[in-house]
């Protein structure tokens, strides 16, 4: 879905599925009602009934959509939502759109057995604070998978704008495109100044793009490898013209320049976010004991207190990750500041690994601040952020 910066969109969302859904437009700060959240902005759409969502496309930047109802975002249901600058503050003569997912064959369900057992542990495998992962068949680009790539035709001296959206729903992804550096120009589709990089890791629900100068004529694969997981990674092709289709692929070597959030320094900081905070909330993210539970402070959503908050505020959340598993936390309804780049989505690392985003109260509303991989949100990882006057 591709529009311009500053439109007005319009979706009619018929729902043909055998249960309730939703659209949620990831990234953008769209109006409260049309979040799309379950219970939360809006009544889940029932089967057979209709809804529309109309809000203004911006800003501009690369995002995507997908159901937040339950695990249905393993079925496939998203795509990709491209709201185009009117004046891009970098330079590029092609353009593609990469998305990056996993791919799960079956019905998607939570572990029945808590969790505990075997399976590929994420990052931690079994055991009290361990994980399992879904029994994906294989990691997709742009749904295909690796045995069957797309291929994207450029031209010796040409720059190549790559819009890369990790949609999976459990899997953080290391990408590299092998033959070419990279220089990354936006991060969650907000502009940063440019900064080069051979590769970049993101988890579920962050979005990269980047610029490729065409300058190394050849057959490469774009490649995204699981951090998290033992499947084939997913692969895509660079073909420059010149080649006539010809040749294998080149893998790309082992990465010596990956991007760090340190790294990103947004062209726009967000205002009123300098200073201290009027309000902090300090979070702890844990795995729960016996069942299968992810917790904010030890409460799973939705039986979860809110976090109340005030029009014009400078929020602050300070999140520890108590257990080994990476969680990328996802913001609805607004853009945080990490450092020094504006972002919506963040990755806070396991074991004890720390991050601080800042915040302000402009959207007022009810909206759901989360962990985006799927199956730690349908297990609890979540809570509403209310304001209140």
């Amino acid at each position: 879905m591709r529009v311009q910066e500053g439109d007005v969109l319009s979706v009619e969302l018929t729902n043909d599925l055998q249960e309730e859904t939703t659209i949620h437009w990831h990234g953008v700060p769209v109006p409260n009602p049309v979040d799309g959240v379950p219970n939360v902005t809006h009544d889940p759409i029932a089967s057979g009934d209709t809804f529309t969502y109309t809000f203004r496309a911006e800003p501009a930047g690369t995002y995507f959509y997908h159901s937040h109802v339950g695990l249905q975002l393993d079925h496939g249901l998203l795509g990709p939502l491209i709201i185009e600058e009117s004046d891009p503050h970098v330079e590029y003569d092609r353009e593609y759109v990469i998305v990056v997912d996993d791919y799960l064959p079956e019905e998607p369900h939570l572990p029945s057995d808590g969790g505990m057992g075997g399976g590929g542990g994420m990052g931690g495998g079994g055991g009290m604070m361990g994980d399992v992962r879904p029994p994906y068949e294989g990691f997709l680009i742009n749904g295909r998978l690796p045995g069957d790539p797309q291929t994207f035709d450029v031209t010796e001296g040409e720059r190549i704008r790559f819009r890369f959206v990790n949609a999976s729903s459990a899997t953080v992804f290391g990408v590299r495109i092998a033959g070419h550096e990279m220089t990354v120009t936006h991060a969650d589709g907000q502009p940063v100044e440019p900064v080069d990089a051979d590769s970049f890791v993101f988890g579920a629900g962050e979005r990269y793009d980047v610029v490729v100068e065409a300058a190394n004529p050849g057959r490469w694969c774009v490649q995204a490898d699981a951090l998290d997981g033992n499947e084939p990674p997913a692969r895509a092709v660079v073909e420059y013209e010149s080649t006539g289709g010809s040749g294998t692929p080149q893998p790309p070597l082992s990465s010596s320049t990956r991007l760090q959030y340190g790294n990103l320094r947004a062209l726009s900081p967000l205002d009123n976010v300098s200073g201290d905070p009027d309000r902090t909330f300090d979070l702890t993210l844990s795995r729960g004991r016996g069942e299968y539970v992810w917790t904010i402070d030890g409460q799973a959503y939705p039986d979860a207190d809110p976090l109340t908050i005030r029009p014009g505020e400078h929020v602050r959340i300070r999140m520890t990750n108590q257990s080994p598993v990476v969680h990328p936390m996802h913001l609805h309804g607004h853009f945080f500041q990490v450092g020094n780049a504006v972002k919506d989505t963040v990755i806070v690392p396991g074991h004890r690994g720390e991050v601080t985003i800042d915040f302000h109260a402009d959207n007022p509303g009810r909206w759901l601040f989360h962990c985006h991989n799927l199956y730690h949100l349908d297990a609890g990882m979540a809570r509403v952020v209310k304001y209140v006057e």
